[in-house]
């Protein structure tokens, strides 16, 4: 259990595409976030 829990979390979550944010990855959209911030 643990190592899907760790599977999941740590690697695919990160990895995959999401659709309420657009198809980008969370690291993606973390870094549009930041880039918004210094934006203005």
């Amino acid at each position: 259990e643990r190592d899907i829990f760790e599977y999941i979390e740590l690697w695919y979550n990160k990895k995959r595409r999401h659709s309420t944010l657009n198809y980008l990855t969370i690291k993606e959209f973390n870094n549009l976030k930041i880039n918004y911030k210094y934006a203005a």
